[in-house]
């Protein structure tokens, strides 16, 4: 059945394929995580293959060739060649944006169909942006595995088990984050009375000469703790850029040589509550198809029995991680 104005399905397919780029800034500035990777340069799009690959250097004990020696002395040259890497999977979003039969009839007009249109792609790009985002703090193991292997899986609450990136945590303690529990390694509950002291010891195991946390993403009640914290000396904000002007709450802290924006993230989106995430974003990256990155999928779709088209955006990829040892929580 032929539409009423065939011109209608090109005015929706070029109105998406003009908003996929905003679409992907829309994300980043909808998310701490990745302004700060965007920041970082670590916003890296890929070109194929059926996994993402983050090449990682580790020193495996057995096989390290380092060492002194005197004069004359062999110096071992046994092959060595500690370079491998982390796999991830390809994760996929997709939003629809439908029109009928009936709705382009009654806006059969060129702007009122692009009025319609905007206004149902803003509630579908929304809907999408918003779930990539708290996706993000996930584990990756939600909708039966198909989510974003999030920062629960990258920073889990038990780092010396499971497998992630396809390295087991349990065979390689260089693959292991750092975590702190207020309760059993603190002796008390994290409290704004302690929050600093425990921040303070989490993240001086988290430095490696330069290397150092760059971000802390707190939930609402971590964070609030922490400003409850600072009243008394009154450092409280931030210098106004970076995250903050993108509107997110942020404080710093200033403890174990290391400098770090404090962020107030996700506080509907993060799943769990009383977690406070360290992270070296030096060494974590977000990965988008270079062929799917908040645009069309595929053309022009009509319902076989119904007097509708619908068209489909869409998202692939994956937040990697190179590094799991710089990265940290703090949990209760």
């Amino acid at each position: 059945m032929p539409f009423p104005n065939s011109a209608i399905t090109d005015i929706i397919a070029t109105t998406i394929q003009s908003r996929s780029g905003e679409l992907a800034d829309n994300l980043t500035n909808n998310n701490a995580l990745l302004m700060e990777l965007q920041a970082q340069g670590n916003i890296k799009p890929f070109s194929g293959g059926n996994v993402i690959l983050e090449e990682i250097m580790y020193n495996d004990t057995t096989t390290d060739n380092s060492g002194s020696y005197s004069g004359y002395e062999a110096i071992n040259i046994s092959p060595d060649s500690p370079i491998s890497a982390a796999q991830y999977s390809i994760k996929q979003y997709a939003d629809a944006v439908t029109m009928s039969g009936l709705e382009m009839l009654q806006n059969s007009g060129k702007e009122q169909i692009i009025d319609l249109l905007d206004s149902r792609m803003e509630i579908s790009e929304a809907r999408l942006l918003n779930r990539i985002a708290a996706d993000i703090y996930g584990d990756g193991t939600g909708n039966g595995g198909k989510n974003i292997t999030g920062l629960q899986a990258a920073v889990p609450d038990v780092a010396n088990t499971g497998t992630y990136g396809g390295i087991d945590r349990a065979t390689w303690a260089f693959w292991r984050s750092q975590s702190f529990s207020g309760l059993t390694d603190g002796g008390a509950a994290v409290s704004a009375t302690n929050i600093v002291q425990y921040m303070t010891t989490l993240a001086l195991r988290l430095v490696r000469g330069r290397d150092k946390p760059t971000l802390i993403v707190a939930d609402s009640n971590y964070y609030s703790m922490y400003v409850n914290a600072l009243q008394a000396i009154q450092r409280v904000t931030s210098d106004g850029g970076g995250t903050a002007g993108a509107g997110f709450a942020k404080l710093k802290f200033y403890g174990g040589g290391v400098a770090a924006d404090v962020v107030l993230d996700g506080g509907i989106g993060m799943t769990t509550a009383n977690r406070m995430y360290f992270l070296n974003t030096k060494y974590m990256k977000f990965r988008p198809h270079r062929d799917r990155n908040f645009v069309p999928i595929g053309g022009e779709r009509q319902a076989i029995n119904q007097d509708a088209i619908v068209k489909l955006y869409g998202w692939a990829g994956n937040l990697t991680t190179r590094g799991a040892q710089f990265q940290g929580l703090l949990k209760a």
